[in-house]
C-alpha cells in the first residue's frame, strides 16, 4: 500500500522538477544574455591580478570588446608597454553552461533539505570559471614570456600550465552541470552540523 501511495508522490515531484527546470531554463537563458559580459569582466580582473602572483607581471589593461576580454600585461622588470603581452579571455567559452547549470540547480528545489547548500554550489561554479580563466592566462604567459626570452621555464612549469588549461577546458567546464547537479543530489540530505550546548555544571 505505502509503494503504491510513493508511486503517485514520486510522479508528482518529478513533474514539478521537470517544470522547474524548463521554465528556470528560459529565464535565466533570457537573463544571462544580459549580464555574461559583466560577469565575465569581472571573473577576468580577479583571475588576472591572481596570476600576477605567480607570474612577474604588471597589468596594462583589461577591456572588454564583445564576448571577449583582452588583458594586457608587460614584464615587471621592464615596465614598457612596447614589451606589452596581451591574452584575449573568450567569455562564451566557459560560461555557456551556466543558464542550463542554474535551471539544473532549480529543478533540485524540491529534492533539497538544506538550502542553503545553494551557495555551495555557486562558490563550485565561481571557482571552475576562475581557474578556467587562471589556467589559461598561466599557460599563456608561460609560452609568451619564454619566447621573448623574459622568463626561463623548465619542462614541469609546461606541462603543468598545459596540464591545468587542457583539464579546466577539456573536462571540467564541459561537464559543469553534471558536476554541480551531482553535487546536489549526493549531499541534498546533508544536515549542518551543530554543536551541542554546552552542559551547565552542577550546583
Amino acid at each position: 500500500m505505502d509503494k503504491e501511495n510513493k508511486k503517485p508522490l514520486f510522479r508528482s515531484v518529478l513533474l514539478k522538477a521537470s517544470l522547474i527546470f524548463v521554465v528556470s531554463y528560459i529565464i535565466f537563458l533570457l537573463v544571462w544574455l544580459g549580464i555574461k559580459g559583466y560577469y565575465g569582466l569581472a571573473i577576468t580582473t580577479i583571475a588576472s591580478y591572481a596570476i600576477t602572483l605567480f607570474k612577474d607581471v604588471d597589468i596594462v589593461s583589461i577591456l572588454r570588446r564583445g564576448d571577449i576580454v583582452s588583458v594586457g600585461f608587460i614584464p615587471q622588470k621592464f615596465g614598457v608597454s612596447i614589451l606589452k603581452t596581451t591574452i584575449d579571455v573568450p567569455i562564451s567559452n566557459y560560461t555557456f553552461n551556466a543558464p542550463l547549470t542554474f535551471a539544473i540547480m532549480a529543478a533540485f528545489y524540491p529534492f533539497l533539505k538544506r538550502k542553503w547548500i545553494y551557495l555551495e554550489a555557486l562558490v563550485i561554479l565561481l571557482v571552475v570559471h576562475f581557474l578556467f580563466v587562471f589556467s589559461l592566462e598561466g599557460q599563456g604567459l608561460t609560452s609568451e614570456l619564454e619566447k621573448q626570452g623574459y622568463e626561463k621555464s623548465s619542462t614541469a612549469t609546461h606541462i603543468f600550465w598545459e596540464f591545468l588549461w587542457g583539464f579546466i577546458n577539456n573536462m571540467v567546464v564541459r561537464f559543469e552541470p553534471f558536476l554541480i547537479g551531482a553535487y546536489l543530489f549526493f549531499f541534498r540530505n546533508r544536515k549542518p552540523t551543530v554543536k551541542a550546548p554546552p552542559k551547565k555544571a552542577k550546583k
